[in-house]
């Protein structure tokens, strides 16, 4: 691994564009360095497929102690990765009926070490209007004061991974029309002590 390896942790609620800026921000650093950009779920998800589940519903409906053992073993394969930055898409928080589950607990934090935290962020009237008219996914509508609140939401967990790792953590913008922009940020903060 680079000396100077990164490991960011990137996140974001649905609707913001996360993975399109990831996307867009790996291809600008693969330039530079290799980069491999990592989702969570995906990676758990190929673990829970080696205990014989068939689909993601049957791994959240296993038992919490299960789930977190799964956790745990992704975020080990994600901290062996060996490349020289890793982009590891998760979400902050998963929104349940028994309140907000934080998705990087500090468990997994200390396995996984990440090197920054980065939140893709955007006006909530806009996130809004791309989860009515996402005709991808099966988004849940919410009104644009409730995905405000999910942002705060986020702003402070991101600020709180931050406490937790030392990691440095920066909000980013994606407003409509903004992607390039919010993936040269991301590639600018990465690169930073490349041009020494």
């Amino acid at each position: 691994m680079a000396e100077n390896y990164k490991r960011a942790v990137i996140v974001g609620i649905p609707g913001v564009g996360k993975t399109t800026v990831i996307t867009r921000a790996a291809e600008m650093l693969n330039e530079k360095r290799k980069t491999a950009i990592v989702v969570f779920g995906t990676v758990m998800f190929e673990e829970a497929k080696k205990m014989g589940l068939k689909s993601r519903d049957e791994m959240r409906k296993m038992p919490v102690d299960d789930q977190r053992h799964l956790q745990e073993m992704a975020a080990q394969r994600i901290a062996e990765m060996r490349d020289d930055i890793v982009l590891v898409d998760t979400h902050l928080f998963i929104n349940t009926e028994e309140g907000y589950y934080p998705g990087l607990p500090m468990r997994l934090l200390n396995i996984i070490k990440p090197t920054n935290m980065i939140m893709v962020a955007a006006d909530a009237n806009e996130i809004a209007e791309r989860r009515e008219t996402d005709q991808t996914r099966q988004r849940d509508i919410v009104s644009a004061g409730n995905i405000q609140k999910e942002l705060d939401i986020s702003r402070v967990m991101v600020a709180s991974c931050s406490i937790l790792t030392g990691a440095p953590f920066a909000i980013i913008m994606n407003n409509n029309g903004q992607v390039d922009e919010a993936a040269a940020n991301i590639a600018k903060m990465l690169l930073v002590g490349d041009e020494k």
